[in-house]
């Protein structure tokens, strides 16, 4: 019975991720084709590419990658549900994975780089795995390069709305976001932060509510930025600022992201891993 229970509550929470992957490629594609003025017979589309481990058994995922538009300069939306077993060397960096190894994941994963220095760079992803045990987690976060106090006001209230809605402890999962998206090199945070989370093991039904409604809100929060900054104008200068932000960007995702620990060592596809990294960076 306990097993039974388990895959149906796989079933219902990949299926939840692919719906909502589809709602993000719809309302971006829609924004993207609104940036457009008069030539819309050039705009960028989503490319989809689908892909499965080595052993097809094991599962795979989807992405959809749209580069060099008119507003994002590259945005990626990868969907994923996997199965398999850890390497030793990795089993005890995963929560009930210490025995034997094996696990299930399906997760959503969505980087945005903006075109437009003054929009944020935004990072949104859930996931639930099992192992031995069974949990969810996830975030939002932004990452500007440029101060702007209403927005992440904005973003706060937001985030906090949706934890309070859900009997979730929004200052907890804050300090965790701002602790979580650090640099310890630079000694200096990612960005303005957001909301953290992981290790959700107990109520399903109640955990399971959050990620689908931090899912929703994910899409009322990027849709709040972008057509508020649409017509901001920018300069060269501007986008050089905006390009070394996105170096410390790459360095955290490179050094520091257990979700791309996570992906590449439970043999995901390494294109859509590091699809968070912006087209272009800087370093002094």
């Amino acid at each position: 019975m306990k097993k039974n229970l388990i895959e149906i509550k796989k079933k219902i929470t990949s299926d939840w991720f692919k719906s909502l992957q589809i709602k993000i490629i719809n309302q971006f594609q829609l924004l993207e084709n609104e940036s457009y003025k008069k030539n819309k017979k050039n705009k960028k589309l989503f490319v989809k590419k689908e892909w499965n481990k080595i052993n097809k058994k094991e599962g795979g995922g989807t992405s959809y990658l749209l580069s060099d538009g008119n507003l994002f300069d590259k945005v990626g939306i990868n969907q994923s549900t996997v199965t398999g077993q850890f390497t030793k060397f990795f089993r005890s960096k995963i929560l009930g994975a210490e025995k034997n190894g094996k696990y299930w994941a399906s997760g959503i994963s969505i980087v945005a780089h903006m075109k437009n220095p003054k929009m944020p760079a935004l990072h949104f992803n859930t996931r639930f795995i099992v192992t031995s045990k069974e949990w969810f987690g996830g975030g939002m976060d932004a990452t500007p390069s440029y101060k702007d106090t209403k927005e992440k006001i904005i973003i706060h209230q937001k985030l906090k709305k949706i934890c309070l809605l859900n009997h979730k402890n929004y200052y907890k999962y804050k300090k965790w976001c701002e602790n979580y998206f650090y640099l310890p090199h630079r000694k200096e945070p990612r960005g303005i932060g957001g909301i953290f989370f992981d290790y959700e093991t107990k109520d399903w039904e109640k955990n399971f509510k959050f990620v689908q409604d931090l899912g929703v809100g994910f899409i009322d929060i990027t849709k709040q930025i972008i057509t508020s900054k649409q017509k901001i104008k920018w300069n060269e200068k501007d986008k050089e600022q905006q390009l070394y932000k996105r170096g410390r960007y790459v360095e955290f995702n490179l050094l520091y992201d257990r979700g791309t620990k996570f992906g590449l060592n439970s043999g995901g596809d390494t294109d859509s891993i590091l699809m968070s990294l912006p087209p272009q960076a800087k370093w002094k």
